[in-house]
């Protein structure tokens, strides 16, 4: 092959883009990986999980330390892995509201020049495990006690098991984090400055 060739065939291979997950959780992993692939499919990717801290509660309570929980785990994520392209902070909280104790994730994106957030869609726990929760007990093992099962954030999740695998938390996440690359589609019209606050 000759050096232009070689060029050619370099110039036509995608560029992969890094992207670290401020969690290890196999199921945050891959809802990551396939949101980042269906807003930019003509891209290519390499996800990785790393441990670090939230910074709020073991059980986020509310809305706002969900959100700052996400946040945290991205900046965390960046100070450990300064020399990738995106960051993703994803945090599972729960709010308590007239209809009952409320289910969600917040995702926070982050790149070198912009930020993006998303959340998910809300649900509604059953009592048995929204006593748990408000007794202390981490969602994910509430619902392990509550169905008799183990290890459940890990794979399908609150929303898997109690939609008996309908929607899992997987897709949960992927569809928030979708919604967190939008400042990334257009750029132009998101105000960085406004976005790192």
């Amino acid at each position: 092959m000759t050096e232009t060739a070689e060029n050619h065939v370099a110039e036509s291979q995608p560029v992969v883009q890094r992207i670290v997950v401020a969690s290890r959780n196999p199921a945050k992993l891959r809802a990551a990986l396939g949101a980042f692939r269906r807003v930019f499919p003509d891209r290519r990717f390499d996800v990785e999980g790393v441990s670090v801290p939230s910074g709020v509660g073991h059980q986020p309570m509310s809305d706002e330390e969900t959100l700052l929980g996400a946040r945290n785990r991205a900046e965390a994520a960046r100070r450990l892995a300064p020399d990738a392209d995106f960051w993703v902070g994803m945090e599972g909280g729960v709010e308590e509201h007239p209809a009952g104790l409320a289910s969600f994730a917040w995702i926070v994106v982050l790149s070198r020049s912009q930020v993006g957030r998303g959340r998910s869609g809300v649900f509604f726990l059953p009592e048995p495990v929204a006593r748990l929760v408000r007794s202390g007990v981490e969602l994910g093992d509430a619902n392990d006690r509550v169905f008799g099962t183990q290890g459940s954030k890990l794979e399908a999740g609150a929303i898997g098991l109690l939609t008996r695998g309908a929607l899992d938390r997987v897709e949960l996440y992927e569809h928030a984090t979708v919604l967190a690359l939008v400042p990334f589609v257009h750029p132009e019209l998101y105000d960085e400055s406004l976005a790192l606050r």
